[in-house]
């Protein structure tokens, strides 16, 4: 757990918006307007109360990962890798406005993720796909 990191005290939904990505390569988010960060939201066609319980047993199928918090629009989880237990913070956020699922995915340390973070949210984007 060397490698966990702090937890970032900037996490949640304030005005509508996750926080912006650092300027570090290592975030990625669906509400960041820069080619480098900016990563499609998640969509769905089903109610939203829906859409955020298939989210959540879909974070929780993958691998060395624990869900923070949750609550009717928001869910934060923790993705820890395998190798040497670095943390990524992934939050969901239901907007219901835009009927979408705004996502940050953000490496807790360290410059590059390889595209670990936009990996993990493309993978979750085609596992929602693939609950009925």
């Amino acid at each position: 757990m060397i490698f966990a990191g702090k937890p970032p005290n900037n996490l949640g939904v304030k005005s509508g918006k996750l926080a912006p990505c650092p300027n570090s390569p290592n975030c990625v988010s669906s509400q960041s307007s820069d080619v480098g960060h900016s990563i499609a939201p998640l969509t769905y066609n089903s109610t939203p109360e829906q859409a955020i319980a298939k989210l959540k047993s879909v974070i929780q199928s993958l691998p060395r990962t624990k869900i923070i918090t949750e609550n009717k629009d928001y869910l934060y989880a923790e993705f820890k890798s395998a190798l040497m237990g670095f943390v990524d913070d992934v939050e969901f956020y239901l907007d219901r406005k835009a009927n979408v699922i705004q996502v940050r995915s953000a490496s807790r340390l360290g410059q590059s993720d390889l595209g670990v973070n936009r990996k993990r949210i493309e993978t979750i984007r085609t596992k929602l796909a693939e609950v009925k």
